[in-house]
């Protein structure tokens, strides 16, 4: 029986992989910030543990108490929408601290094991806004540009010992809570300068639902091909519209 470790597990994509991979009998280490046991299924093959992927003791206590896993889940993410003008430099490393650096330091704290097995996968899931780019969305969509960049030389350097790298590519997801999590950091408000600007850009997003989205379900399947699946591509498009856009 294989294990998958999972971050960000407390609500949205990662809630919706951990139940996934729960019913195909994997044992799943589901990781959050201020673990929940309420959220998913009581199991046997199921651990909650506590992960702050900013925190290096904390990335390095959960990965000892995970123990050997099969594949990584690299799904921790916040969101921010706001002009760059008005977005504090600190806020800027905020997000970076956990999209980018966040991902790539429990990814270096669980390479060992792959390398010395020469097994394992890692799937780093990032955001269709890294194909096309939208206003109001630079930083957040730089930090996810950055783990594209990332992931996909990493998957030249680990092919040489059996360990696949694989990216997820959502959507826009409406039934997730990312949006409301976001709001907060956007407390600071849009510039005067932008103000038409942004009031024009969120007129639009408002327009009706569109037609095409990414359920949560869809982010599990790609992350189940992406572990299964080793013909898989590295880039692996989550959602009608995620896919939509990959094959414009």
């Amino acid at each position: 029986m294989k294990t998958v470790l999972i971050t960000g597990c407390s609500s949205g994509f990662g809630l919706e992989t951990a139940r996934y991979f729960l019913d195909r009998e994997w044992k799943v280490v589901a990781t959050m910030r201020s673990p929940r046991e309420d959220v998913l299924p009581r199991s046997e093959r199921l651990r909650v543990l506590a992960l702050d992927v900013t925190d290096p003791d904390s990335v390095r206590q959960a990965v000892a108490a995970a123990g050997p896993i099969d594949v990584l889940v690299n799904n921790a993410g916040i969101g921010l929408m706001s002009v760059f003008e008005g977005t504090s430099m600190e806020l800027t490393r905020e997000i970076f601290e956990t999209n980018t650096f966040g991902t790539m330091a429990v990814t270096h704290a669980v390479l060992p094991q792959f390398r010395q097995r020469r097994a394992g996968v890692i799937v780093n899931v990032t955001s269709s806004v890294t194909v096309r780019p939208l206003p109001l969305l630079s930083v957040y969509t730089a930090s996810k540009a950055a783990v594209t960049a990332f992931t996909e030389s990493l998957a030249l350097e680990l092919q040489q010992f059996n360990v696949r790298v694989r990216l997820v590519v959502p959507g826009r997801s409406p039934e997730t809570p990312f949006g409301a999590n976001a709001r907060p950091r956007m407390q600071g408000g849009i510039p005067e300068p932008y103000t038409e600007f942004a009031q024009s850009v969120f007129a639009r997003m408002g327009q009706g639902q569109p037609a095409l989205v990414t359920r949560s379900v869809d982010v599990a399947e790609a992350v189940w091909r992406a572990v299964n699946d080793p013909s898989s591509p590295v880039r692996i498009p989550a959602g009608a519209d995620a896919v939509a856009l990959a094959a414009s």
